[in-house]
């Protein structure tokens, strides 16, 4: 094998994922992480599809069934907590074939994280990239340099490996005008367990799903105005509280858990479109090269799967990067594109900027309830249409 020594940039879904694949494969993997340990909190995903495959042939689906949840109900209230819309996830459940389950997206990365057991640089990141014949120097913020025959980032929306290899952010994002943010409360009520509670008007959303330990998760969803730095707490905080402070429902009670809150998650609902997604010795993979949103509920099991096949392309092309690049994109370009363009869809049902776009959107949340309508509705959102790749690793 010509090729070994890869960075992943990243210890979120994909960077695990690609460092388990790549030691199975023989390659010597290295992740580095910005975060000075695995980030906790943050908010709860859907997971089911393609990723759902690769976690079980990574031997964890059963640590995830364990860590799950089975949620039985998505209900939708008016501003008196009065049910007016909704459906059983049994839907779902039809259109995964029962394979299906929601589980905490931090608690998904620890478990992907223990098992690729592989060498992690914690609270460090990638400054500069100097790519070279035979390999990529890279120079690091605590001031080292390290060569690796590959790069590849696995380092989210605001990928630093994209930025300065590929040019800036605003060059391949594409923004779906929301913001959405997360956070966790201890000891809120009231709780309905297993149900996913939701409350719209127009331009914002609000939910909330009980979590184990007495902790309950608060999902926000409102029109992005314009630029904010969301990223400091103070900043987030300040930003929900005017926004949501004349809302109804439990939104006064949910501000207060607000002020509580050690963490908070927020961020731009967006999408990342790029012509290509490697330049010679380096390539990137989940959302630094194909965000979908996170309002798709796809982008943990695409992170997942981008890593396999990148990963499988590299083992059946022995490490000659260029000719598994181009593979791995031949293999994902048209089914990432069609996911991006139903997460485009879908991203207006969240928060509807007006009454109408709110009464039909409710509308056909309770028309899902009906046999064969969720099918019709965005069943092709749901069902994966890809075969993945049977890769014979080596190892």
């Amino acid at each position: 094998m010509n090729t070994r020594t890869v960075l992943i940039s990243g210890a979120g879904i994909a960077g695990p994922t690609l460092a388990f694949w790549l030691t199975r494969a023989g390659f010597v993997p290295t992740l580095i992480e910005h975060a000075s340990t695995l980030r906790s909190g943050g908010y709860v995903i859907d997971f089911w599809g393609l990723g759902y495959d690769i976690a079980e042939r990574m031997g964890l689906l059963a640590a995830i069934l364990r860590e799950g949840y089975r949620i039985r109900e998505m209900c939708v209230v008016d501003a008196n907590g009065k049910r007016i819309s909704g459906f059983g996830t049994k839907v779902f459940v039809e259109l995964t074939g029962g394979r299906y389950v929601t589980i905490g997206r931090s608690a998904l990365a620890r478990l992907l994280f223990e098992t690729a057991g592989t060498e992690t640089i914690f609270g460090d990141e990638i400054v500069a990239l100097d790519e070279q014949k035979d390999h990529v120097a890279v120079r690091l913020k605590s001031g080292g340099e390290r060569r690796f025959d590959l790069v590849i980032g696995a380092d989210g929306l605001h990928s630093a490996v994209r930025r300065l290899a590929f040019g800036p952010q605003d060059h391949f994002e594409k923004r779906l005008g929301y913001v959405v943010a997360a956070f966790e409360a201890s000891g809120y009520r009231p709780r309905n367990e297993d149900v996913y509670v939701t409350y719209s008007e127009p331009g914002r959303m609000v939910g909330r799903v009980s979590l184990r330990g007495d902790k309950t998760l608060v999902l926000f969803v409102f029109t992005d105005n314009g630029d904010l730095p969301l990223h400091e707490l103070a900043v987030g905080k300040a930003r929900l509280r005017a926004e949501f402070a004349s809302s109804g429902w439990e939104c006064p009670h949910i501000l207060d858990a607000l002020h509580a809150a050690g963490e908070l998650y927020i961020d731009r609902v967006s999408q990342i479109r790029m012509p290509r997604w490697s330049h010679g010795r380096i390539a990137l993979v989940g959302d630094a090269a194909y965000c979908v949103s996170l309002v798709a509920g796809q982008g943990s099991a695409l992170a997942m799967t981008g890593a396999y096949v990148l990963a499988g392309e590299l083992a059946r092309a022995g490490g000659r990067h260029d000719e598994a690049f181009a593979n791995y994109e031949n293999i994902l370009r048209g089914f990432i594109a069609r996911k991006q363009q139903g997460a485009e869809r879908f991203a207006s049902a969240f928060a509807p900027k007006t009454s109408f776009g709110l009464w039909f959107r409710n509308l056909v949340i309770s028309a899902a309830a009906i046999p064969g309508v969720a099918r019709f509705t965005f069943g092709r959102d749901i069902i994966d249409n890809l075969q993945l790749p049977d890769y014979h690793w080596p190892c």
